[in-house]
C-alpha cells in the first residue's frame, strides 16, 4: 500500500493551496528545519496514501514535458462523472490547461486531464 507520495514544489504555499481549493485537501502544520531550510506539509484527502509538498532551497527545477519517463500525474477520484465535468470546467475557467477530456477512455476510465500549479499534471477520474 503506498502510504504519501512527495514531491518538491517551488511555492510550497501556492501548491498547498491549490490542493485544498480544488481537491478537499486538508493539511497539517507543516514542518521546517531551520538548518536546512527544508520545509514541508503533509496533505490528506479523507483515505488513502497522503501527498507530501516540500521545498528548499536551491532545488532544481526543469522542464515537465508531458511526455516523458517517470512519474507523469497524479489522479484523483471525484466519485462521479458529474464531479469530473465540475472540477475540469472550473479549473479551466481558472485558467489551468485542460490537456484531455473529460471523456471516457478506450480503457473504460471517465477522466480529464489538467496542467496544475507549476506544470504538474493532475488526473481527475471518478
Amino acid at each position: 500500500m503506498i502510504e504519501h507520495i512527495a514531491m518538491y514544489v517551488n511555492d510550497l504555499e501556492a501548491a498547498r493551496q491549490f490542493f485544498m481549493t480544488y481537491l478537499g485537501a486538508t493539511s497539517n502544520s507543516g514542518y521546517h528545519n531551520p538548518n536546512t531550510g527544508f520545509r514541508s506539509y503533509f496533505l490528506s484527502f479523507g483515505g488513502g496514501a497522503r501527498l507530501e509538498l516540500m521545498a528548499k532551497p536551491h532545488t532544481v527545477d526543469q522542464e515537465k514535458d508531458l511526455a516523458r519517463t517517470g512519474y507523469i500525474h497524479i489522479a484523483f477520484s471525484l466519485g462521479s462523472p458529474e464531479k469530473v465535468d465540475e472540477l475540469t470546467a472550473r479549473l479551466r475557467a481558472d485558467g489551468f490547461p485542460v490537456v484531455s477530456g473529460p471523456r471516457t477512455t478506450g480503457d473504460g476510465y471517465y477522466e480529464s486531464c489538467v496542467v496544475g500549479f507549476e506544470g504538474n499534471q493532475i488526473e481527475l477520474t471518478v
